[in-house]
C-alpha cells in the first residue's frame, strides 16, 4: 500500500450543500420527493383537466341548452328540451345505425382477426414474424384519407372490383346485392356495403393486435393437454382458446367500437345520403347551427363507451391492451 492511499480520506457520507438556485433547488426536490413529483405531474394533468375533460364538460353543458325556433339563437336556460328532439324518430334512427355499423364492424374484424392472430402467435417465428408485424402495422402509416380515397376508386362503379367480378362472370351477383335495399346502392362506392368494408379495412389493425397479444399468454401445453384428452379442434377452441383469447378480442372491440361509433369521414366520403352520429354533429353544429343538439349528439357515444369500458373492464380486457 503506497503512502498516498494511507492517507487519503474517505469521502463524507452526505455531500455538501449546493452552492446558487441550482444546488438549492436540487436540496429542496432531494428533501421533498413529492415535490417533484408534484411539479412533473402537473403539466400533463393540467392539459387532461383543462383542454381534454374541461372541453368534455363544456360539451356537456352545452346539451342542457337549447335553441330558440324563431331567432336561432341558444337559449342558455338548462333544460331537457334538447335531448327530447335527440328522442325523435329520425335522430334514434342515426343513433340505431351507428351502433349497428360499429357492432357489424368490430363483429367482422374479430372474425378476420383471430385466425391472423392466432397464426402470429402460434406458428410465426423470427423474420415471419416480423414480416406479420410489419404487414399488420404498414396500413397504419399511411395517410388516413388516401386510403379511403383509395378505396373509392377501388369500389366505385367503374373501379377494379367491379372489373374483376366482371372478368370472372361474377358481374350479376353484384348487381343483386346493389339492387338490396338497405345494404346496396347504384355502386359500392355509395352503399352501405361500401362503408362497412372500409370501415374494417382501417380498424381491423387495432383488433389484431390485442388479441394476438392475448393468445401469446395462452399456454401451448394447454392445447396440447386439450387434444390428449380427446377434445376435438372445435371443442379445444371454445373450451380452451375462445375463453383465454376472449380479454384481447374485447380489448380489440374497444377500439373498433368507439372508433366507428364517432368516425365521420369515412361515412362523408363512401356511404349513402344516410347519417351517422359524427355527419349528424358536424351538420347540427356547422350547416344548421344547432350547437345544442350537436353536443347531444356527441353525449351518446360517450355514454354508450361508458358502459362499453365498465362491461370491457369486467372481463379484464384491459389487460390484454
Amino acid at each position: 500500500m503506497t503512502l498516498t492511499a494511507a492517507h487519503a480520506k474517505p469521502a463524507p457520507a452526505v455531500l455538501p450543500r449546493g452552492g446558487g438556485v441550482r444546488g438549492a433547488l436540487s436540496d429542496l426536490f432531494w428533501r421533498q420527493p413529492r415535490l417533484l413529483l408534484l411539479l412533473m405531474l402537473l403539466p400533463p394533468v393540467l392539459w387532461l383537466g383543462i383542454v381534454y375533460i374541461g372541453s368534455l364538460f363544456a360539451l356537456l353543458l352545452q346539451s342542457f341548452f337549447s335553441i330558440d325556433e324563431f331567432s336561432g339563437l341558444i337559449n342558455r336556460e338548462f333544460t331537457l328540451k334538447t335531448y327530447g328532439d335527440l328522442l325523435q324518430a329520425a335522430n334514434l334512427d342515426i343513433i340505431l345505425r351507428t351502433v349497428t355499423m360499429a357492432a357489424l364492424v368490430t363483429f367482422a374484424s374479430a372474425i378476420i382477426a383471430f385466425p391472423i392472430a392466432y397464426y402470429a402467435a402460434r406458428y410465426a417465428r423470427g423474420r415471419w414474424k416480423a414480416l406479420f408485424y410489419l404487414g399488420v402495422m404498414l396500413p397504419l402509416w399511411s395517410s388516413y384519407l388516401v386510403k379511403i380515397y383509395a378505396w373509392k376508386l377501388i369500389l366505385a362503379k367503374e373501379g377494379i372490383l367491379t372489373w374483376l367480378l366482371a372478368k370472372l362472370h361474377l358481374l350479376w351477383l353484384l348487381d343483386g346485392w346493389l339492387s338490396l335495399p338497405v345494404v346496396g346502392g347504384n355502386s359500392l362506392s355509395v352503399s352501405s356495403t361500401g362503408t362497412f368494408i372500409v370501415f374494417v379495412y382501417v380498424w381491423l389493425p387495432f383488433m389484431i393486435l390485442p388479441v394476438q397479444a392475448a393468445l401469446e399468454r395462452v399456454p401451448g401445453n394447454l392445447v396440447e393437454a386439450s387434444s390428449d384428452l380427446g377434445a376435438s379442434p372445435g371443442q379445444t377452441f371454445r373450451n380452451v382458446l375462445f375463453p383465454l383469447a376472449l380479454p384481447g378480442i374485447v380489448a380489440g372491440s374497444i377500439f373498433t367500437f368507439s372508433l366507428t361509433l364517432g368516425d365521420y369521414i369515412i361515412p362523408q366520403i363512401i356511404g349513402t345520403s344516410r347519417l351517422f352520429i359524427g355527419q349528424a354533429v358536424y351538420s347540427q353544429q356547422g350547416t344548421a347551427g344547432n350547437i345544442p343538439l350537436a353536443a347531444a349528439f356527441t353525449v351518446v357515444p360517450i355514454v354508450i363507451m361508458g358502459f362499453y369500458l365498465w362491461g370491457a373492464k369486467r372481463m379484464g380486457a384491459f389487460d390484454a391492451l
